[in-house]
């Protein structure tokens, strides 16, 4: 199989440098980083891809069977890093990629050095002391309103994930590209998304990472950033003076600063 082509595989920046490797997030592509993407790549490879089911993949290649857990996801990324033979590559996650992110770090070592989680959520809904933002009553309703009416609900829902009112092409963009995703594939990795919860992987996480949020995140509240950093022993965790979920979008020059501080190059 074609990894390069299924998964839409783009490579920019110093071919000589270390790698960065960009994942995406739930409804979006790689196209949500490039705001970042040019101050990354003035220092590193910066390798760009979309999940199977998103974006420019082959939609042919994706499955239901696979993708109803994070553990196809982290597939993705594995194949990606023995395609591109990467080898302690930094992994950048955002949203729901993060926790991928761990998982591929736990199951292939060897080819991911330091995990970088943008918005991290190891569970979205709230439990006896864990606040995850959300009731599970809240998800179900919210999960049951993207299935009856998924065009409805990106419209609705985008501009919440987005945040900042004040810049409504923010909010338009990520309903465009929630839009631009088929809605059965959506269904499934909603679902994924919303209903796993993967706080006890945080456990295996033993390499370099940062958990970067936002000041005002009204999907993954600043308890969640908290309690990820407390459960990584080997994490910084970094606040922006950012709102919404994607600050790759909405606030790029300080989420560029602060991976690259966290990495150690000069801006």
């Amino acid at each position: 199989m074609d990894i390069r082509r299924r998964n839409n595989v783009h490579v920019v920046g110093r071919a000589d440098a270390p790698v960065l490797l960009l994942a995406h997030g739930f409804g979006c592509d790689q196209n949500m980083w490039r705001l970042v993407v040019p101050a990354l790549a003035e220092r590193y490879r910066v390798v760009l891809f979309d999940y199977v089911g998103s974006g420019g993949s082959d939609l042919s290649a994706w499955s239901e069977e696979r993708y109803a857990s994070l553990d196809g996801y982290a597939r993705d990324v594995v194949d990606v890093c023995e395609e591109l033979d990467l080898r302690q590559a930094v992994f950048v996650g955002h949203s729901v990629s993060a926790m991928v992110g761990v998982l591929a770090a736990r199951d292939a070592p060897e080819r991911i050095g330091t995990l970088v989680m943008v918005t991290p959520s190891p569970c979205y809904i709230d439990d006896e002391g864990y606040r995850g933002g959300f009731s599970a009553e809240d998800i179900e309703e919210l999960l049951g309103s993207l299935e009856s009416n998924y065009l409805g609900w990106s419209s609705a829902m985008a501009p919440v994930i987005m945040g900042n009112p004040d810049r409504p092409e923010l909010g338009q963009e990520l309903t465009n590209s929630f839009c631009a995703t088929d809605p059965d594939i959506a269904r499934v990795f909603a679902r994924t998304t919303f209903l796993t919860d993967s706080r006890k992987d945080l456990g295996s996480v033993s390499v370099p990472t940062l958990v970067l949020e936002c000041d005002q995140d009204a999907i993954a509240p600043r308890e969640v950033g908290a309690y990820v950093h407390a459960a990584i022993p080997s994490s910084r965790l970094v606040t922006l003076g950012a709102t919404g979920h994607c600050p790759q979008l909405s606030a790029p020059e300080a989420t560029a600063g602060a991976i690259l501080d966290f990495l150690g190059s000069p801006r």
